[in-house]
């Protein structure tokens, strides 16, 4: 039996096995030291081992050994088909988030589809995103949505709403660009608008845009297809404006240039009425609006045009101006009729007797309509001949019908002057035969002024009772000492004036002048007694019998002593003097007290000196102004409060 020969075993550490591996990978052989290969060669080799013999010869009967030169041969190129390269590249798919991938149904639950987007993994899609009937089936393609790559449970979410709004989105930023006109069906209102279905799409319809004159009835655009145009298209906030009547205005516009062509100054048209504002009412004359300002309405006064016009009213116009750079006719209605100041004064002749109503009212007085267009002024002082009217509501309210009497008509200045109390007697023509000089009369007392009391006669009928004429002997410094109002009284008339309108009447007439026998009462040298009224600089003042006044005056005497004596007696007080002089014009009798007037009692030149201190005799009557007893009231109360 020849022996042998076994080629060494060389052993692999797990650290050369890795090398060798990665040299593969990298195209390169292992580099082996010199010492290693002469160690391995000197190396004895081990005795075979029968019983492995028949393995060893199988596991490496297939080993060869190469070099480096080998593993790094340049010429060696293992060359793949290209078919092959393409099955093997198209099983990559190259997606990202947030875009529209294409899908394909490879399956679906109760609650979800599964999609195939060549991704790691399944998509899925909510099944509500599909109405029933319009489910996909397994093997259809779908442009679909990512999400994300991987929720919270590993899976790929997809949607077929959003891929369908952002395609739809991309058309209608291209039909935003080019003005093209789509097709929207109006799904429901909001403030403001209503809300458009743009095929996938909700865009905002603005009330305004919907047609060329205001829309009243929104409900009757549900549900109905129109025609729009995006006007507005917002990317950031994914917004889409639209409007049905910029198309209106489009197809009106050569219309409107056409019309405008025709216009004439004078021309009368017919027009329907489109809006109605607080200024005016816009007529529709067929693609051109006209504007019927307030004041073209009537001749007459009219506070709002509803008051004579109605949305969709048909009228008959007359075209007054227009502009056709800016594109406004100016349209007038009065004009249509004649001016209802032509021959007034023939229609209404001084002195004619007119009905109308009350339209305005001022300080001065009331405007009447006596027809549209043309009106007359009440003035507050033509409206009663006994009361004192201040204000024309005192007898009128607004929209009232009165009566009144023309007085004057100025054509030029377009006035007519009216008069209400014409239309009834002049109480004051009457009034010197109904209160003659000198009767006693009864009245009620109405008001209390500082020079006087006014007394109603009869309604409208006012006299004055003058403070001196309140009492013979009391000095009346204000009526309220002897009347009250609202009391009853009997007052004497002591004078009538009919041009003045003005009544005298006296209450102390009623009763014979008391002084004749006050004088014999209180004769010179008489002893009496009275209460202290008044403490004055230059004298007392004391209360007498039969509301006379006594004076008791200080004399010639120094200021400083004066001021003493006076200091010594107080209103209330009783005392007494001594009868020097009795004055009934004054109203007055003097006295004397040694200790007041010791230095010349029997001077009358001192007791007239004191009078004059007090200035004017209060008994002296002041002049009444030559006007209506109303008026002298009226100032003489405003003064009084």
């Amino acid at each position: 039996m020849s022996e042998t020969v076994q080629e060494p075993i060389v052993e692999q550490t797990p650290d050369s096995q890795e090398l060798e591996v990665s040299a593969i990978e990298e195209n390169e052989a292992p580099a082996i030291s010199t010492e290693t290969k002469e160690a391995v060669a000197e190396k004895p080799a081990e005795p075979a081992k029968p019983e492995l013999n028949y393995l060893a010869d199988d596991l490496f009967n297939d080993i060869r050994q190469v070099s480096i030169d080998d593993l790094i041969d340049e010429d060696v190129v293992e060359e793949v088909p290209q078919e092959e390269q393409d099955r093997y590249l198209s099983t990559f798919s190259e997606i990202s988030e947030r875009e529209i991938v294409t899908g394909r149904v490879i399956g679906m639950n109760e609650k979800e589809i599964l999609i195939d987007i060549r991704f790691k993994s399944e998509g899925i899609i909510n099944r509500d995103e599909f109405a029933e009937n319009a489910l996909p089936e397994v093997g259809d393609k779908l442009d679909v949505y990512l999400e994300r790559m991987e929720d919270d449970s590993g899976k790929t979410v997809l949607s077929k709403e959003k891929a369908d709004f952002l395609r739809r989105w991309v058309e209608l930023r291209e039909v935003h660009d080019t003005g093209e006109i789509i097709q929207g069906k109006i799904v429901r209102r909001i403030k403001g608008g209503m809300i458009v279905d743009l095929n996938g799409v909700q865009a905002f319809l603005p009330g305004s845009q919907i047609d060329v004159r205001p829309v009243k009835d929104f409900d009757r655009y549900l549900d109905t297809e129109m025609d729009l145009r995006v006007v507005k298209f917002n990317e950031f906030r994914k917004n889409v404006v639209v409007s049905h009547k910029a198309i209106l205005e489009e197809s009106l516009a050569e219309q409107r240039d056409e019309l405008f062509q025709k216009l004439e100054v004078g021309s009368v048209m017919e027009g329907r009425v489109k809006n109605i504002t607080d200024f005016g009412v816009f007529i529709d004359l067929g693609g051109i609006d006209g504007l019927l300002h307030i004041t073209d309405l009537s001749w007459g006064r009219v506070n709002h045009p509803s008051e004579l016009i109605g949305m969709d009213d048909t009228l008959t116009v007359k075209i007054i101006d227009f502009d056709q750079d800016k594109k406004r006719v100016s349209l007038g209605l009065k004009q249509l009729t004649p001016h209802p100041w032509d021959n007034v004064d023939e229609r209404y002749p001084e002195g004619e007797k007119i009905s109308g109503k009350v339209v305005s009212m001022t300080n001065y007085g009331a405007f009447i309509e006596i027809e549209p267009g043309v009106e007359g002024l009440v003035h507050v002082s033509e409206m009663s001949w006994t009361r004192h009217v201040k204000n024309p509501s005192e007898m009128y309210s607004l929209g009232d019908e009165v009566e009144a009497v023309v007085l004057a008509i100025n054509t030029e200045e377009r006035k007519i002057s009216l008069g209400a109390k014409q239309l009834q007697a002049d109480p004051w023509d009457q009034i010197e035969e109904k209160y003659m000089v000198g009767t006693v009369v009864k009245g009620k007392v109405i008001n209390l002024t500082q020079f006087g009391a006014f007394i109603e006669l009869e309604e409208g009928i006012d006299g004055l009772i003058h403070v001196s004429d309140l009492s013979w002997t009391k000095i009346v410094r204000h009526p309220k000492e002897v009347v009250e109002k609202g009391q009853e009284v009997e007052v004497r008339v002591m004078e009538v004036s009919r041009e003045s309108r003005r009544i005298a009447l006296g209450l102390k007439q009623v009763e014979d002048d008391p002084w004749p026998e006050l004088v014999k009462n209180f004769e010179t040298g008489k002893e009496v007694e009275g209460e202290v009224v008044r403490v004055l600089d230059k004298g007392i003042i004391l209360l007498l019998e039969n509301d006379v006044e006594g004076i008791i005056p200080f004399g010639r005497q120094p200021k400083r002593q004066r001021k003493a004596l006076s200091s010594k007696y107080k209103a209330g007080q009783t005392m007494g003097g001594v009868v020097m002089e009795v004055k009934p014009d004054d109203k007055k009798v003097v006295l004397y007290v040694d200790e007041l007037s010791a230095d010349q009692p029997t001077q009358k030149d001192d007791v007239q000196e004191f009078l004059e201190s007090q200035g004017a005799p209060e008994g002296e009557k002041i002049e009444i102004p030559m006007e209506s007893s109303e008026e002298t009231e009226s100032d003489t109360a405003a003064a009084d409060e």
